[in-house]
């Protein structure tokens, strides 16, 4: 089921009524359970039975390894579990892309190895509910949290349906607790859940459906298109999947706040870093966050050697690029990710800033002009990401490079910016809708969205939600596309 589809605003008021109907705890979370795997299996119900053995896995092991005493046994039980989590998620999202690239590696060799590629359905959202019951496993080994008891609570945390099929990848620390107790109606959270979700919508189906149209166009057939219209799908596609994930994570935290729970932020405001770096600690958090804590500092993070920590930086990178993606396209994207990290490092760009600070901090600085400097290193950063966007969004490697060669080549010719005057004026509708987005994300870039116009008069706040309700519905596309990161 997707968020941006009929049947889930049928299934939402139906959930949202019952829940709030049972007053205890148990009954609460067995509403959400059994809805969440309803939301689930409606893709396809066997499913189910997947996210019930991960999350089977992980509850046994943590139970386990907090009543082992030993460390070596506790280590034995830690490795068991990651592997039956790694295998499951290898064999669904991963076996057919290492046979057919262990078939091409045998072949230069000479060796002619016949392969079969299986029909394997890749589950929707398996990679972030397999990383979140690590997660758990995890924690329980580092001492960062304790077995739980209940099987439920465990459970409704593994399959909460809001954020189950595209995350953010929540914490068992953040997540577990608030399900530990019964939840009482807000109708403050329930405000701002509603308010939430329609800035969502509003991202996914007048923005990033829209600007798919122009991306499709270019990307589906690069060979026959202009380098201006490539260059001009590359920057939409860079919007395309930030409204598109961006708002799928509003979407997802609202809905949340209707139950009285409370996820956190996935992300805040990227494309107004300065470096790559602060771009990463702004751009999918939940998963920038859990490749630091599980990958990046296990390996030593900064606190190595210098080449050392440019090795751990590229090989977290490279994995980055791996999580999204079963193909060579995905790699480089990650590998690219990896290489503008290093150089951000050996210049000391971004440095001196924390993950903490950055969520805090004014991205673009406190002015609302902002001086030439920091529009020249914001300006610079959001290339080096759109560079990346074109693997990213390319079906293979070489047409990446193709697309990449046309559009730096079509730049030093004079006719590629008049037919990008001719584009801007062929896509006028959504660029200017893009461009009033992009100037609300500025002014309003100190709050969590910037449609959180907060303490407003009640025909102002109303004014808003319904004129941009029927904005929604009179220019949004007439057919929603799926989410774009359900792929991974």
């Amino acid at each position: 089921m997707s968020f941006a589809s009929l049947i889930f605003f049928v299934f939402l008021p139906v959930i949202f009524c019952i829940h709030w109907l049972v007053r205890r705890r148990a009954y609460q979370n067995t509403v959400l359970l059994v809805a969440s795997y309803l939301f689930y299996g409606w893709w396809d119900w066997r499913f189910c039975f997947l996210i019930l053995a991960s999350s089977l896995i992980d509850y046994l092991a943590g139970w386990w390894i907090g009543l082992e005493q030993r460390a070596h046994r506790k280590t034995c039980i830690l490795i068991a579990a990651l592997s039956a989590n790694l295998l499951i998620l290898g064999f669904f999202k991963y076996f057919n892309f290492f046979a057919d690239s262990l078939a091409i590696a045998l072949s230069l060799l000479g060796l002619d190895v016949p392969t079969s590629t299986l029909s394997i359905i890749l589950p929707v959202g398996i990679s972030f509910y397999t990383f979140q019951t690590m997660s758990y496993t995890i924690d329980i080994y580092r001492g960062h949290f304790v077995p739980q008891r209940s099987l439920l609570d465990y459970l409704t945390f593994v399959s909460f349906f809001p954020h189950l099929v595209a995350g953010p990848i929540m914490r068992a620390a953040e997540l577990l607790p608030q399900f530990h107790k019964a939840r009482t109606f807000s109708s403050d959270d329930a405000r701002e859940g509603c308010r939430m979700i329609l800035w969502g919508m509003t991202k996914k189906m007048l923005l990033a459906d829209n600007l798919a149209q122009v991306v499709n166009n270019a990307y589906n057939a690069p060979a026959s298109v202009s380098e201006a219209e490539l260059a001009l799908a590359t920057i939409c596609f860079a919007f395309q999947i930030y409204c598109d994930f961006s708002g799928f994570s509003e979407i997802a935290a609202g809905t949340a706040k209707l139950f009285g729970i409370h996820l956190m932020r996935n992300f805040a405001y990227p494309y107004f870093a300065q470096s790559i770096t602060e771009f990463w600690r702004r751009w999918h958090i939940s998963l920038t966050s859990w490749l630091r804590d599980y990958v990046y500092i296990p390996l030593g993070g900064n606190r190595v050697p210098k080449l050392k920590h440019y090795r751990n930086l590229m090989l977290t990178a490279f994995l980055s690029g791996l999580w999204h993606g079963a193909a060579w396209h995905f790699l480089v994207w990650g590998v690219l990710h990896g290489v503008f990290l290093v150089v951000d490092r050996v210049l000391g760009i971004g440095k001196t800033r924390t993950f903490a600070r950055i969520r805090g901090d004014t991205p673009g600085a406190e002015s609302l002009i902002p001086n030439l400097r920091v529009l020249l290193r914001i300006t610079g950063t959001f290339a080096l990401v759109c560079i990346a966007w074109i693997f990213f969004r390319a079906s293979t490697v070489g047409e990446g490079t193709v697309i990449c060669q046309k559009i730096v080549t079509g730049a030093f010719d004079p006719s590629f910016y008049t037919t990008v005057v001719l584009l801007l004026r062929t896509h006028r509708l959504v660029l200017s809708f893009l461009a009033i987005f992009i100037a609300l994300e500025w002014v309003g870039r100190r709050h969590w969205n910037a449609f959180s116009i907060g303490p407003a008069p009640v025909v102002l706040r109303w004014s808003a939600y319904t004129g941009l309700f029927w904005i929604v519905l009179l220019f949004g596309t007439q057919r929603t596309q799926e989410f774009i990161y359900f792929r991974f």
